[in-house]
C-alpha cells in the first residue's frame, strides 16, 4: 500500500472519540456496552480505506463491526465515511492488530475478516503474515467457540500459504473459492483493492475457516 501522508489525520481521529476508540484496552470484555446492545461483534483487521467494513455495517445493522487499522492516514478515510452517514454499529480502532488480545476478552468476538492483507512474500517475514500461527492463536483466543475467519486476497502465494497454515493449525476449512467473482457466492462486499485488482483481470481467492474445539497447535 502506498501511503499518502495526511497531517490532519491524527487530530481528526482524536476529535471523534465516539467513532474512533482511542483506548480499546479500557473496553476489553465490555464492547457490547460501547455499542449499547447485545449484537454479535465482527472485526476486520486491516480496514484499508473502509469500503468493505462500512458496506458490511450498512448492510447488516443487526451486527456490530469494529475496523482495526494501524495507519492513521488510511483509517481517516473510514472515519470520513462515518462522518457523512454515521452507522451506530461501526466503531474504529487505530492500533496494531498484534495487540488484539489486549483489546478483546476471550470469546468476545464472533468473526474475523482479513481482506487483502500484506503478503510478506519473503520467507524471513513469514511471522508477519496475518495467517501465521501466532496470529491464528490470537484470533482463536478472542473468538467465540467455533468462531470463523473469512479471508480474501488476490495473491495466490499468500492464499496457498494460508490454506496450509490454517489446516496445520487444526481449523476446519468450510469454504474455498479460487475465483470468487466467477463463483456462485452471494453477498460479496468488495474492498477498494478488490475492485481495482479484479478490473485488471486478477482472480480473487476466498476462504472461510472455523476453529474447532481441539486445534492441532
Amino acid at each position: 500500500m502506498r501511503l499518502r501522508h495526511k497531517p490532519y489525520a491524527i487530530d481528526q481521529l482524536n476529535e471523534n472519540p465516539n467513532i474512533v476508540i482511542s483506548d480499546p484496552q479500557a473496553h476489553r470484555g465490555a464492547w457490547k456496552d460501547v455499542f449499547g446492545n447485545e449484537q454479535p461483534i465482527h472485526i476486520e483487521i486491516g480496514t484499508g480505506r473502509g469500503r468493505f467494513i462500512y458496506g458490511m455495517a450498512k448492510a447488516n445493522p443487526h451486527i456490530n463491526y469494529i475496523g482495526i487499522e494501524k495507519f492513521s492516514s488510511v483509517i481517516v478515510d473510514v472515519l470520513d465515511k462515518q462522518l457523512e452517514e454515521e452507522l451506530p454499529n461501526l466503531k474504529l480502532i487505530n492500533k496494531d492488530a498484534k495487540d488484539l488480545t489486549l483489546f478483546f476478552a476471550d470469546g468476545e468476538v464472533d468473526r474475523v475478516y482479513l481482506n487483502f492483507s500484506d503478503p510478506w512474500p519473503k520467507v524471513r517475514h513469514e511471522k508477519r503474515r496475518l495467517t501465521y500461527r501466532s496470529f491464528l492463536r490470537n484470533y482463536e483466543q478472542v473468538l467465540v467457540k467455533g468462531g470463523e475467519i473469512h479471508f480474501k486476497t488476490d495473491n495466490q502465494g499468500l492464499f496457498e500459504y494460508s490454506l496450509c497454515s490454517i489446516s496445520a493449525y487444526g481449523m476446519l476449512l468450510t469454504y474455498i473459492s479460487l475465483d470468487l467473482h466467477n463463483s456462485a457466492f452471494e453477498g460479496n462486499v468488495m474492498t477498494e483493492y478488490e475492485e481495482k485488482f479484479s478490473q485488471k483481470g486478477n482472480r480473487i481467492y476466498r476462504l472461510e475457516a472455523k476453529f474447532q474445539n481441539e486445534s492441532a497447535h
